[in-house]
Order: structure tokens, then C-alpha cells, then sequence
């Protein structure tokens, strides 16, 4: 999936010439760079069944895969319905060599992973102005990620607005200033300390004076057990409400794929206090649980709509089933 295709209601029209072909230039090195980055998922993935592929394809073998995607954080659910779905279509097609039952697990992967509708992948900008509510916990990636929407969208001819509306952790509004200045675009803040409620719904007022296309809305990071500040969350969106009937259109859940299933739990509460509509899964690069994609959209039906796989502008990319998929779980073989 291009950037292009990531937002909908971008007229591709209006996205300049030059956006299409330095996307066209990132696609033919996508898949390269990926399985690069999540090379330490990877590496455990190659190695595990590298050793086990000694004994042929049996019930040895299938046991070790249940094995890797526990450990890899898929969940048991999901390492069930892999591994059953797996050994079914290696003993159609009898697979006995590596490259192709490694080829079979990546397509069965990709398979739970896609979305009934491919539509709840895409980040819906149509609404005039888009409201994107960002949450999640400290040190996910909230304000990295939300200035390096902000930048996608400018190239996609959008106008972004942003909200500093995580006032309590000292750098917060200054690393989103950062951004905003970075990005060329403009920033709604208030003093450290101040009211976050506030502050959001001044960022919406701005947007509508002054005709912003898409407000990017930072919070506080919280753990999901803070009652009180699960609360406030709670408290800013019923603010967005009433002041934008529909808004927030989105509200992206932030996770660190290094916290695995922890991230679940995280989720869940989040889900409860804010009508998730869709995660961003940052540094899969640091971690060996890649599994966890399959474990949040197995377990709670949310989209991942993107993934964080370095720390470079270009890092931030549409989740695309196939190609994680193939970038963790299929062959040595360079894909087409």
C-alpha cells in the first residue's frame, strides 16, 4: 500500500508528481529495508526452524512452530489457528524443504492477518476538519509518530494542525514544537501544567478558523491502570464531541512492540476508554515478538493501520499483511 492509498479521502489529483515517485522509489527498496529492520524477529524465526527442518516436515516440526509463535508473542489462539491451518496446506501440497513450508507460514500468516474490509486499514481524512486523537502510554512514540503523519500528510497537499495537549511531562510540548517546526505547520499549546482539555479544544477552534484540514492531537502517556487519568481521557474526547459532532474521526492507539503482550492488556483498557480506532506498532525493530501483530488483531479486532520500523521519516509505513508477513516468516529468497 503507497501513502497515498493510506489516507482516505486524499484526491490523488492534488498529491503533487513528485510524492508518487519517491514513493515508487521507497517501494522497490521496501521490502529489503523491512526485513532488515526486523531482523532480530526474524533471525529467531530462521534459526528456530533452520534446526527443526533437520528432522523433515512431521508433528516435530509442527510442535516447534507452535513453540517459535508462543515465544514470538502471536498467543495461543492465534498460534492455533496457524499451526492447524499450516500443517493442512503443507500436507496438500506435500512441502518437505524449508524455503516452501517457510513460504506457507508467511502466506498463512498474511492470511489471518488481512482485515475482513481493507478498508478499516486506511486512515479516514475526509471530514473537514479530520480529528486524529493519539493515545497510549509513555514512551510508545506518540509525538514521533504524530510529526511524521503530520509530514506525510503535507506531502499529500493536506494542511495539519498540531495539539500539545500532553502538558504534563516537561519535554512533550517541546519535542511536538520540534516537530511542528520541522514539518512547516502549525502548533496549539499551552503553558506545562495547564489543562489538557483545554488545550484540545482550542486546537479544534483553530482548526476550524483557520482552515486546517487535519488537527494530529497529542495526550499524555498513561499507564492503562491510571483510573483517574483514563478518566481524562475519556474527558478530552467528550470535549472533542461536543465541539466537533462525529470527531475525534480517528484515535490511533500508539504500542511498543517491545512490551508484547502487555500491549494487550494496554489495548484493551484504552479500547474501553476511547473507542480505539486503529493501532500504530512502533519499534518492531528492537524486538523478536513480531507474533504480536497477529496476537492484537486475533484477540481484539482492532486494525493495525502502521508500523514503526526505524527511526528514519521513511520507517513509519502502512502495515501491509503480505509484506510483514514475508519479511518475518517467508524464505531467504528476495521477493518480487
Amino acid at each position: 500500500m503507497e501513502w497515498h492509498e493510506v489516507f482516505k479521502g486524499v484526491a490523488v489529483d492534488d498529491v503533487p508528481v513528485a510524492v508518487f515517485e519517491e514513493e515508487e522509489r521507497e517501494r522497490r527498496g521496501l521490502f529489503g529495508r523491512l526485513r532488515k529492520n526486523l531482523g532480530k524477529a526474524r533471525a529467531v524465526v530462521a534459526d528456530q526452524l533452520k534446526a527443526a527442518m533437520y528432522v523433515g516436515v512431521d508433528w516435530r516440526l509442527y510442535e516447534q512452530v507452535e513453540e517459535l509463535l508462543i515465544a514470538a508473542d502471536v498467543g495461543v489462539d492465534g498460534t492455533v489457528k496457524v499451526v492447524d491451518a499450516l500443517e493442512q496446506r503443507c500436507t496438500a501440497k506435500k512441502i518437505e524443504t524449508r524455503e516452501p513450508f517457510m513460504d506457507e507460514l508467511a502466506d498463512v500468516i498474511a492470511g489471518v492477518l488481512k482485515p475482513d474490509d481493507p478498508e478499516s486499514q486506511r486512515i479516514d481524512v475526509t471530514a473537514q476538519p479530520t480529528v486524529i486523537l493519539m493515545v497510549g502510554v509513555n514512551g510508545t512514540g506518540k509525538t514521533t509518530t504524530i510529526g511524521k503523519l503530520a509530514w506525510r500528510l503535507k506531502e499529500m497537499g493536506k494542511t495539519p494542525l498540531m495539539v500539545a495537549g500532553d502538558t504534563f511531562r516537561a519535554a512533550a510540548v517541546e519535542q511536538l514544537s520540534e516537530w511542528a517546526k520541522r514539518v512547516g505547520c502549525e502548533i496549539v499549546k499551552q503553558a506545562e501544567g495547564g489543562d489538557p482539555a483545554a488545550v484540545v479544544y482550542d486546537g479544534v477552534a483553530a482548526a476550524r478558523s483557520r482552515g486546517a484540514d487535519v488537527v494530529l492531537i497529542d495526550t499524555a502517556g498513561r499507564l492503562h491502570t491510571q483510573v483517574n487519568l483514563m478518566r481524562e481521557l475519556e474527558k478530552v474526547r467528550r470535549v472533542i464531541e461536543k465541539q466537533l459532532p462525529g470527531a475525534p474521526h480517528e484515535t490511533l492507539l500508539v504500542l511498543d512492540a517491545t512490551t508484547g503482550q502487555n500491549g494487550l492488556r494496554q489495548a484493551s483498557e484504552f479500547q474501553r476508554a476511547v473507542d480505539v480506532t486503529g493501532v500504530v506498532l512502533t519499534k518492531l525493530d528492537g524486538t523478536a515478538k513480531g507474533g504480536i501483530v497477529v496476537a492484537i488483531h486475533e484477540t481484539l479486532g482492532i486494525p493495525i493501520k502502521l508500523i514503526g520500523i526505524g527511526e528514519q521519516l521513511e520507517d513509519l509505513r502502512p502495515f501491509e499483511p503480505d509484506v510483514f508477513a514475508r519479511a518475518i516468516f517467508g524464505g531467504d529468497h528476495e521477493s518480487s
